[in-house]
């Protein structure tokens, strides 16, 4: 299975790409959170192709008929018999038993060389995921369309470039919450009712694994509320109201992590990554979701220095998270980096600073560099102020320039 973690270009393209090649080819699996742009992007292809396009939701009433889906494959096949067509399946784990039906029906294209490509899309990354495991191994690519970023916004929905950093941090970066930035209300409700909710009540309750919803509810509060910290499993299960084995936490933990909702950052130890017994670190993946599970306006550097901190230093480890990079934090005591980094973009240790700070502040990225020399030490900090690190000896960059162009090169 082959994989691609990108942004709503750059999914665009590839999938474009692929669709381009001889079919029938491998399916096309676009997984990703609610609200980036899975539909819009399905709907820009049917608008766009060259060839003959059928779109279809899986996840409406009609779709819910017995005979709807052979009926639209029907109408699929009949399109390819005359010569290339695409077949574009919205929501498909809303299907019955989606998983064993797409690959017969996958499998038959391939019988009678029909030239049709599918492309299928998903919210929930593990319900695409298991099914894809257990019943279509070798017949698909995985695509991933992560939350956007503040490039996006600017290029995307034509955020101003002097903003879009920082309502990164304050306000997230769904596209459909931005007409309604100035109305806080109708934000809130809009993050509620059509991004966490459905998220949470509907995608991951639906799933087999979930035995205690208002437990996974509990865990998800808790991460929005302590963004970016590392918190014991024992921590964690002490503050729930209601109670929990570690081992059941620690496993919905990993499901908000396949619903692209929470990193639980493990430790980095070199070679041996301790998973079992340090303590997770806690990264929520689009800010907007630390914004809509509180009643309080988002904090900002004068109002509330140590909370802005900490919603900055979360804007900017989800970034690696969903730019592709593989993220891991480091603590020995009483030494402690915000992140470690691997992947395209290279070897990093990161230090996320906020306000005013001095050289004594950067001994753990220090000592951190010292344990781990392959790894090049970075400080995000406020604009200004990077020549403080650099004259420590690290690279610096300020975190409105992170958040729309990354570490790469």
């Amino acid at each position: 299975m082959a994989e691609k973690i990108a942004g709503y270009r750059a999914v665009l393209a590839a999938l474009c790409g692929r669709l381009a090649e001889p079919a029938p080819a491998r399916l096309q699996l676009l997984v990703g959170p609610r609200q980036v742009g899975k539909t819009t992007l399905l709907l820009e292809i049917a608008r766009t192709a060259t060839h003959p396009a059928i779109y279809v939701n899986a996840d409406t009433p009609e779709a819910s008929l017995p005979t709807w889906a052979d009926a639209m494959w029907r109408e699929a096949e009949e399109k390819a018999s005359r010569g290339v067509a695409f077949l574009l399946i919205d929501e498909i784990q809303a299907l019955p038993r989606w998983s064993q039906w797409l690959k017969a029906r996958h499998d038959q294209i391939r019988r009678k060389k029909l030239p049709l490509h599918v492309v299928a899309t998903g919210s929930s990354s593990l319900r695409i995921g298991s099914g894809a495991r257990e019943s279509m191994a070798g017949r698909f690519e995985r695509l991933v369309l992560t939350h956007w970023g503040a490039r996006d916004l600017i290029d995307l929905v034509k955020v101003p470039a002097a903003e879009a950093a920082e309502m990164i941090v304050t306000h997230g970066g769904y596209p459909g919450t931005v007409p309604f930035w100035n109305d806080r209300e109708r934000w809130r409700s809009y993050l509620r009712d059509a991004i966490i909710e459905p998220a949470i009540g509907r995608d991951l309750l639906q799933l087999e694994q979930v035995r205690r919803p208002a437990l996974l509810k509990q865990v998800f509060a808790l991460a929005a509320a302590h963004p970016a910290e590392i918190l014991s499993l024992e921590k964690i299960a002490g503050s729930l109201a209601e109670k929990g084995a570690l081992e059941t936490i620690a496993h919905y933990l990993d499901l908000l992590k396949e619903a692209f909702l929470v990193a639980n950052l493990q430790k980095y130890a070199g070679d041996e990554i301790r998973r079992r017994r340090s303590p997770p670190k806690l990264v929520v993946l689009n800010n907007a979701l630390l914004a809509g599970s509180r009643s309080a306006p988002p904090p900002t550097a004068s109002s509330n220095p140590v909370e802005w901190g900490r919603w900055l230093e979360n804007a900017c480890l989800a970034h690696f998270v969903n730019s592709g990079q593989e993220l891991h934090y480091w603590r020995e005591e009483p030494w402690e980096v915000d992140g470690v980094s691997t992947g395209s973009w290279g070897e990093w240790l990161v230090e996320v600073k906020s306000g005013p700070f001095g050289q004594s502040d950067l001994r753990g990225l220090a000592q951190a560099a010292l344990k781990f020399p392959a790894f090049k030490p970075v400080v995000l900090c406020d604009p200004g102020r990077e020549d403080i690190a650099r004259s420590a000896g690290f690279a610096a960059r300020s975190w409105p320039d992170f958040l729309l162009n990354g570490l790469a090169g």
